[in-house]
C-alpha cells in the first residue's frame, strides 16, 4: 500500500503541475468561443510550440505512465478514489499560482472527499 500511496501522489503532483501549465498556456490564447474556424487552425498549431503547453503535456505524459503502473498493481477500487486527492493539490496551487479565490466551501467539500479517500483506502488495508 505505500508503494501505491507514493507513486499516486508523484502521478497525482505530475498530473496537477500540468494541468497549471496546461492553463497558463490556453488562457494566453484568450476565449477559444470567440475563435472562428481559420483562427483555431493557426492557434492549433502555435500551441504545439507554445512552451507552456509542452511541458503541461509532458507532465500529464508522466502521470499517465505512473497512473498505468499503479493500475498493474492495485485494484481499480482502491486506486481511482485515491485520483481524487487530485482536487487538493490543484485548489492549493490555483489559490497560490493562478490567483484563484477557493472559498471555504470549496475547501470544505474537498476535506469531505479527502474522508471518502482515506475511508477507501483504509478498507483495502483491513
Amino acid at each position: 500500500m505505500l508503494k501505491t500511496l507514493v507513486v499516486m501522489i508523484l502521478a497525482i503532483t505530475a498530473g496537477a503541475v500540468g494541468d497549471i501549465f496546461l492553463t497558463l498556456g490556453m488562457k494566453s490564447f484568450g476565449d477559444l468561443s470567440t475563435k472562428g474556424v481559420r483562427e483555431m487552425i493557426e492557434l492549433a498549431f502555435r500551441a504545439m510550440t507554445t512552451p507552456k503547453l509542452i511541458i503541461g503535456t509532458m507532465l500529464q505524459a508522466v502521470y499517465f505512465g505512473l497512473w498505468l503502473a499503479v493500475l498493474s498493481w492495485e485494484d481499480l477500487s482502491v486506486a481511482l478514489p485515491m485520483q481524487a486527492l487530485n482536487y487538493v493539490i490543484v485548489a492549493f496551487l490555483s489559490q497560490w499560482y493562478l490567483g484563484e479565490s477557493v472559498t471555504l466551501m470549496r475547501w470544505s467539500g474537498i476535506v469531505i472527499i479527502c474522508i471518502g479517500v482515506g475511508l477507501v483506502t483504509r478498507s483495502s488495508v483491513a
